[in-house]
């Protein structure tokens, strides 16, 4: 919601003529602006609105409408600094003209900003203000939006937080543990009070956002909860958009509550959604969790099959990291069949890319994998020729894993020049898979695949005036 550009009343006498030329042609050109914003063009809206600017008006609170109405433009621009810039401008104008809804406004559109700009202690204050002054108003409208906001910042930060640890969900560090519990208290008072006022679309972000932070606190059975309402209230209002991002989430969810089967279902609708919407780069996605998934339930083919579907999309839109996971993700699965050929292409696809895009892990890994899978093949001069997919070593069967060792059930034995491993911990909720680093359950494989295969699904993260 935007502040509304008014109709100036204007004057009669001769005096008058110049000033009232000025103000309507200011306010055609901003309601110009206006118009075009609504239609989605922000870059013709903002011309519009820096003109309205350039004619001036001596009317403040049309001006505090521009000036809010430009920081929002620009905002959806992705031009914060601007954006910025006028949200100051239209508070330091509803200050001088008393308007305390507008200063709250302004406050919350400061705060959505400076949290974008990841200056979340300035936007914290800034929304603050924004939920005081409404409560001082007796705004309950300005209130939620105040808590939702709030409740934004926290959560960003504690993401950001938890990435920069390379933390895994529940698995954090008081710091990060204490904000995201303050963006659920956020959150929960946010829906609280929209539930008072009736509005069930701000009570499906409610439970979209509590879904994310409790899965983020390791909180996953909550989470499932939360995003089951979401997606409830999807459906009654037949977003499938939100749909897709709940079935997402609770795909993630039930990956940690061990629920593998029930994950690949999930995933699999927010595939069929993610192509009724015509979404390629959510398609990816969804295959490359499916991919990983079917690898938790140890369906090799069904796994590749989704990894090679996701590595063509990856293809199309150009997405040279994506690609370069599929191919990692697609070695491994071919290791655990004993493709070992079919394995060590994609291995070397994998190295191609990493060095292409400057990924130093990456390069590391796929260098380990090459190396290892032309020891298995019996090429240690890089030309792989045809062997059985197993191979025996130390008068025992050996199984290759692409994280580092070759595994058997008494131990990790690294290949020639590669670092010795400590033992395989054989029991685990996968009993005895192929691929040693599986034993250890979810957490570890995800961990193993640089979070890449969790993809949080967001709602709305900024509700501007």
């Amino acid at each position: 919601m935007c502040k509304k550009l008014g109709t100036p009343e204007l004057g009669s006498s001769g005096n008058d003529l110049d000033f009232n030329r000025m103000e309507a042609s200011c306010l055609e050109l901003a309601l110009e602006g206006e118009r075009l914003c609504k239609a989605g063009d922000f870059k013709a809206g903002a011309a519009f609105f820096e003109a309205a600017v350039q004619v001036g008006t001596e009317d403040l609170k049309t001006l505090s409408a521009i000036y809010s109405q430009l920081g929002n433009a620009y905002f959806y621009l992705k031009e914060y600094s601007k954006a910025l810039e006028y949200h100051k401008h239209d508070l330091t104008l509803a200050r001088t003209i008393g308007d305390r809804i507008g200063e709250a406004k302004a406050s919350g559109n400061l705060g959505n900003t400076l949290k974008i700009l990841g200056q979340f202690d300035e936007a914290i204050v800034c929304c603050q203000r924004h939920l005081e002054i409404s409560q001082e108003q007796g705004d309950k409208v300005g209130e939620a939006r105040a808590l939702y906001n709030i409740g934004n910042v926290y959560h960003a930060k504690g993401k950001q937080l938890s990435w920069s640890m390379a933390q895994d969900p529940g698995s954090l560090p008081p710091e990060v543990k204490e904000t995201l519990q303050r963006a659920s208290e956020y959150y929960e008072r946010n829906l609280s009070l929209v539930k008072e006022l009736g509005d069930r679309a701000a009570q499906g972000r409610a439970y979209g956002n509590l879904g994310n932070t409790q899965y983020l606190l390791g909180n996953f059975s909550e989470a499932t909860a939360f995003h089951k309402e979401r997606l409830a209230i999807a459906k009654e209002f037949g977003d499938k958009a939100a749909e897709r991002r709940a079935y997402s989430n609770l795909g993630n969810a039930h990956i940690f509550l061990g629920r593998f089967d029930i994950s690949a279902e999930y995933y699999k609708k927010t595939l069929q959604l993610s192509r009724q919407l015509k979404d390629q780069a959510v398609e990816a996605q969804a295959c490359y969790s499916l991919g990983n998934t079917y690898t938790l339930l140890q369906d090799y083919e069904r796994a590749i099959d989704y990894h090679l579907k996701h590595l063509l999309i990856a293809q199309e839109l150009g997405d040279r990291v994506g690609e370069g996971r599929a191919c990692w993700s697609l070695g491994n699965a071919y290791v655990s069949l004993g493709n070992h050929d079919q394995a060590l292409r994609f291995a070397r696809k994998h190295l191609e890319i990493s060095q292409e895009i400057g990924d130093r892990n990456g390069e590391l890994t796929a260098r380990m994998s090459v190396a290892q899978l032309k020891s298995a093949l019996g090429d240690e001069d890089g030309d792989a020729t045809h062997h059985s997919a197993g191979y025996e070593a130390q008068g025992k069967s050996q199984e290759l894993c692409l994280f580092g060792c070759i595994g058997t059930a008494a131990g990790s034995v690294p290949p020639t020049g590669a670092p010795r491993l400590p033992p395989v911990q054989v029991a685990g909720p996968l009993g005895t898979a192929p691929c040693c680093h599986l034993r250890n359950g979810p957490s570890a494989y995800w961990k193993l695949l640089d979070n890449s295969s969790i993809f949080l699904a967001t709602e709305v993260a900024n509700t501007l005036y």
